[in-house]
């Protein structure tokens, strides 16, 4: 049968140990991962691995040996306990050997799990999995995930509540991050927060949460910006002898004015359009972007922006003018824009 997304997430927190099967398929391959390992954590416990109660077939030892599924499925575990036997990479070809394995399987079996890529409607193994009662076929979006299974991921991680700033910004980030980045961020920010029962506030996530960009460029970005022109020279050094490029740092800062130029557009002002941006900022850059943004104003923002574009075409032309001193130019020339 085929779970809707409220069904799904009862399954992934409770599986249904009287179910033959499971298929679980999506495009994010990490999503998929997660959500099998909770399955299989689910039937058969965190120890099946090592009480030798999961058995892995990979689809391409299913297309030479067909036998193995039933065997697997049929086959005594040396350990008490629930078994699960997980089919990865299957595909539409497997669809007749799931077939001949549910019509032999029989309570005390074990259960099959399947993984799989992005599957149309009219795919075999899908339309297999969802006619049979006994079985359940989970698709996965690449929707982000929903207030319930932020809370589950924020809970497993062991993350005291938010507060709403903080439940704002983790809402944020999960449209931003991969489920995986995600998971991870949570799991940092658990140990950030071990032993603390304080609500876990915006800062708190901001201190962990990945950066868009190294710190060395948020800060000579943030000088420029702020028209601290005599500190650039000294930032600019240190980060071409890390080995950054000035057409790299070109394209950084004219990222970086675009975004300040789309915050100082927004009709509702900097402060919705710092909360629009993607990827989303977080924690002190956030307020300094609001506050440059502010500061500059949009005519100004564009005329940045022309700056670092012509700047770009040039270091990307024939022309023999020094690349790290026509960015220094550029750079500075825009500090000296922020002081008018």
């Amino acid at each position: 049968m085929k779970l809707s997304a409220r069904d799904a997430a009862a399954f992934f927190r409770k599986p249904d140990p009287k179910i033959a099967g499971a298929l679980i398929w999506g495009e994010d391959v990490m999503r998929v991962a997660q959500r099998r390992a909770e399955v299989i954590a689910g039937l058969a416990g965190p120890d099946a691995e090592t009480e030798m109660r999961l058995a892995r077939l990979p689809a391409a030892d299913l297309r030479r040996d067909g036998a193995a599924l039933i065997d697997a499925v049929k086959a005594q575990g040396f350990f008490p306990g629930p078994r699960v036997v997980f089919v990865e990479g299957a595909t539409d070809g497997l669809a007749p050997l799931f077939t001949e394995a549910f019509k032999a399987w029989k309570p005390g079996d074990a259960q099959i799990l399947a993984t799989a890529g992005q599957l149309p409607a009219k795919s075999a193994l899908r339309k297999l999995f969802e006619a049979q009662p006994m079985a359940v076929s989970i698709g996965l979006y690449d929707d982000p995930p929903g207030p319930e299974e932020i809370a589950a991921i924020r809970a497993a991680a062991g993350v005291p509540e938010p507060d709403p700033e903080g439940q704002a910004l983790l809402q944020e980030l999960s449209r931003a991050l991969d489920p995986g980045a995600f998971r991870m961020t949570m799991e940092k920010l658990g140990l950030y927060k071990h032993g603390e029962t304080t609500p876990t506030s915006a800062d708190d996530i901001a201190a962990v949460a990945p950066r868009s960009t190294e710190a060395e460029t948020d800060a000579l970005l943030a000088v420029v910006a702020e028209g601290r022109a005599p500190q650039i020279a000294a930032l600019l050094r240190r980060l071409y002898a890390q080995g950054t490029t000035p057409v790299s740092l070109c394209i950084m800062a004219l990222r970086h004015f675009r975004q300040l130029h789309a915050v100082a557009s927004d009709p509702g002002g900097p402060g919705q359009g710092i909360a629009r941006l993607r990827p989303p900022v977080w924690g002190p850059r956030r307020d300094a972007m609001t506050r440059q943004a502010g500061g500059w104003g949009r005519d100004r923002l564009e005329r940045a922006v022309t700056l670092l574009i012509e700047t770009d075409l040039q270091l990307r032309s024939a022309s023999r003018a020094p690349a790290q001193a026509l960015v220094e130019r550029a750079l500075i020339r825009l500090a000296m824009m922020a002081r008018r």
